[in-house]
């Protein structure tokens, strides 16, 4: 999430057809702030893979029948063994009128060009479709695949990682719980900017995008309500004992779902100061439901507000971060220490023990 003119900061994530794009495979995903590189339809849930109408959509654009099948799990072996035909066919029609079978396989055999083994590193599953990211034995790239519920290839995206060792293993020296109760799906986060798009940028590096899913999705009804979604309305917890020392209450609840705000990009929020420079966001709330004020002393687990879908947000969900400052934009994020050591990334469940 950056703050100004570039700033996105759309929550969860949205996906739409890919493209070829100056000699690389281009996935289209944005969430909370990330995709400022990338083209992309607001998908009205704001789903990492396709949403109920889409799947019907997609049922009369699936790619032809293969001898051989190809399920997601073997995408990148089947990379590593030269078998770019049978990739290709397997992408659905819409991505191969966009994408010729020429430019996949130049670029299938420049990407693998070195590359011994990948390892799978996330694994989503969610509102009707799968994303699973890989890292190359180097660690210098990676691999996202985005597929249907018939495993039939809807985007692919490369890129080359950079990382930061030294902020990666320096943890807050608070521990801090999951801000939320019962159990949430992390759309982004961890250290890799495939799973987390918030890792190329200093001051959000290390936050997360969370939502509430049910049986492999996070609404039920219709997508275009925030009604319809499991975390619109959940109470959010501070993560730890503090200070409020910023608040924001009054940005309207983006309606219909997939309308986003970027002038406000992080919605309704609370800043929570812990101590030792260490300064929480809870950001993306619900107007008007922020339970305290400015100069309040909050205790761990305290109620200070409920989950909504305001500012530059796709859907309800929560963007949470700690950082060296109060202003959000203007300071450095850390990475959180969990509470019980655990080190959660895209595609993993977190139970809060309240």
């Amino acid at each position: 999430m950056k703050k100004a003119r570039s700033s996105t900061f759309n929550g969860a994530i949205t996906i739409s057809k890919t493209v070829m794009a100056a000699g690389a495979l281009a996935v289209l995903i944005t969430a909370c702030g990330g995709g400022n590189n990338a083209v992309t339809k607001n998908d009205p849930a704001g789903s990492p893979a396709v949403t109920q109408s889409e799947a019907t959509d997609n049922q009369a654009a699936t790619a032809p029948p293969v001898e051989e099948a190809l399920k997601p799990e073997d995408l990148t072996q089947a990379l590593l063994e030269g078998k770019y035909e049978l990739i290709y066919e397997r992408m659905s029609k819409d991505f191969q009128t966009q994408l010729s079978k020429a430019d996949f396989l130049a670029t299938a055999a420049d990407f693998t060009k070195g590359v011994k083994s990948f390892e799978q590193v996330s694994s989503l599953q969610h509102n009707g479709g799968k994303m699973l990211t890989w890292v190359s034995d180097s660690k210098a790239t990676g691999l996202t695949g985005v597929f249907d519920g018939e495993g039939t290839i809807l985007g692919l995206e490369i890129k080359e990682l950079a990382n930061w060792p030294e902020t990666d293993e320096k943890k807050t020296k608070i521990v801090y719980d999951l801000p939320l109760r019962g159990d949430w799906l992390v759309i982004w986060g961890g250290e890799n900017v495939l799973i987390n798009y918030h890792y190329a940028h200093e001051s959000q590096r290390y936050a997360y995008d969370i939502v509430k899913s049910k049986e492999g999705y996070s609404y039920k009804g219709d997508p275009l309500k925030n009604e319809s979604y499991y975390a619109f309305g959940e109470p959010i917890l501070a993560p730890a004992d503090g200070k409020v020392v910023a608040i924001v209450n009054d940005i309207p609840d983006n309606e219909p779902v997939g309308v986003m705000n970027e002038k406000a990009p992080a919605g309704n929020s609370v800043v929570i100061d812990h101590g030792g420079n260490e300064f929480s966001t809870l950001a993306h709330m619900k107007k008007g439901s922020v339970s305290v004020k400015v100069g309040d002393l909050v205790k761990r687990g305290d109620e200070i507000g409920k989950l909504g879908n305001s500012g530059n947000s796709s859907e309800a969900h929560l963007h949470f971060q700690v950082s060296n400052g109060a202003n959000l934009f203007e300071s450095q994020s850390i990475n959180i220490n969990w509470k019980d050591g655990i080190h959660p990334v895209q595609g993993e469940t977190l139970t809060s023990s309240k």
